[in-house]
């Protein structure tokens, strides 16, 4: 019996079989966590392969042309300070209305240089359009504050409407 137990002593040294630790548990369930928190990060941040025009029409599918009209190809100069013809596709929507802040742009940019200035003409054109509406439209500085904005790869997407949750959602889907 002595020599059955120096035998099974000399396999793991302790005489026991050896089991994990939590220590050891934990390790691989972090290493997990981390690997699906980056697939996903991935996922969410990635471009699309879709077309622009593909996109651009899943959102106007959605847009309420009553509301809103498509700007011409100066539009997005004269409201934001960019040339349309330096980016990959432009879609502008604008109010039929100067009393009312409803828009919906939709960009892809060339390149991450772009998108920065993208994203600072958008954040400067809702800050002028609050000031615009201070004081005497309420309604329409709290639809600037509720805007949406999304930037999924190359694309840049903005809405300011009532049904902006709605745009958005249709805009991600079509990605």
């Amino acid at each position: 019996m002595n020599r059955e137990l120096n035998h099974v002593e000399s396999k793991n040294g302790t005489g026991s079989t050896k089991r994990p630790g939590v220590a050891e548990i934990a390790k691989y369930v972090v290493m997990a966590v981390i690997l699906v928190y980056i697939v996903l990060l991935m996922i969410y941040t990635s471009g699309s392969t879709k077309s622009f025009e593909t996109i651009q029409k899943a959102v106007e599918s959605v847009l309420d042309t009553g509301n809103l009209k498509k700007a011409e190809g100066q539009g997005l100069k004269r409201y934001y300070g960019l040339n349309s013809a330096d980016y990959d596709g432009v879609m502008l929507y604008t109010s039929e209305s100067s009393m009312s802040a409803e828009e919906v742009l939709l960009i892809k940019v060339k390149n991450e240089g772009q998108m920065k200035r993208v994203k600072e003409a958008v954040e400067k054109r809702i800050a002028n359009r609050k000031n615009d509406f201070e004081g005497y439209a309420p309604k329409e500085v709290q639809l600037l504050e509720q805007s949406e904005v999304s930037v999924r790869g190359k694309f840049l997407f903005l809405a300011i409407a009532p049904k902006a949750a709605e745009y958005k959602e249709a805009f991600a889907k079509s990605l």
